[in-house]
């Protein structure tokens, strides 16, 4: 073979190589910009449709690296290369990292409902994934509360959207619910009268709807009178244990007797 041939080809072949090595540094620069827009616009929708700042990050964060993917698969077969077996091996290998990792992308896809349906807020009192306390942190796998022993917890959102949710600050007021065990001797309508007297008198109370203090039950004991005052959830643990002091006191004051079982004996006759 003429080596002036041989060179020629040569020189050929990598004149066509270096052009393609170009186009693809050009393909990729061009196409991470291209990216990078997308994404940016992306970010400007979802702030104009006021989604939550970090669902519109992270969704961003999904949306670039499935571009970046199809801009490798594209520069990829630029080049002449299969990339049929290559999206295949990537699919097997997402799949694999899927079922490896099927706890954290429920937890995921939790966070991401969750940011959309705002059943709760940071600073609210909640009961989530049989955990009570304050909403600490809500993040895209996992939440933080503070439990009311001042415990940081973390609770996946999986197990939180999949459980009931309780929110005791969605609502202006919460009731808190005691109750007072009187003996046979009292008179359950005046007990009534003084527990309404000493429950308005109790700070943080709310006016609307009024405190209910009514008869619960009735037992051998005697009448069980419920006390039942309504307040702002961040004053709930304060007017529960006010009335558990007001009730004391009412019965101390009006001299009570103590409630306690009587045994009626019946004496048999020889």
């Amino acid at each position: 073979m003429d080596i002036e041939k041989v060179q020629t080809i040569v020189v050929d072949a990598i004149t066509q190589f270096g052009f393609k090595i170009l186009a693809a540094i050009a393909f990729w620069i061009v196409g991470r910009w291209l990216i990078g827009r997308v994404v940016v616009l992306f970010g400007a929708v979802m702030k104009r449709s006021k989604i939550d700042p970090t669902l519109t990050n992270y969704l961003g964060s999904i949306m670039s690296v499935l571009l970046n993917l199809a801009l490798i698969l594209g520069i990829l077969g630029y080049f002449g290369i299969q990339t049929t077996s290559f999206a295949a091996m990537l699919a097997g290998a997402g799949l694999a990292i899927g079922a490896a990792w099927s706890g954290m992308l429920s937890n995921f896809a939790a966070g991401a409902f969750m940011l959309v349906l705002r059943p709760f807020k940071v600073g609210d009192f909640v009961q989530v994934g049989g955990m009570v306390g304050t909403i600490h942190e809500l993040g895209l796998f996992a939440t933080t509360l503070v439990t009311p022993d001042n415990v940081l917890t973390l609770v996946g959102n999986g197990k939180i959207f999949s459980d009931t949710i309780q929110n005791f600050s969605s609502q202006p007021v919460r009731r808190v619910e005691r109750t007072a065990q009187l003996a046979g001797s009292v008179d359950a309508l005046d007990a009534i009268a003084r527990f309404k007297a000493a429950v308005a008198k109790i700070p943080n109370v709310a006016v609307t709807p009024a405190p209910e203090v009514n008869v619960l039950d009735i037992n051998l004991l005697g009448a069980v009178i419920s006390v039942r005052p309504y307040c702002h959830t961040n004053h709930y643990w304060q007017v529960y244990f006010d009335t558990n002091e007001a009730i004391i006191r009412v019965c101390k004051e009006a001299g009570w007797p103590a409630p306690t079982p009587t045994q009626i004996l019946k004496s048999v006759s020889g």
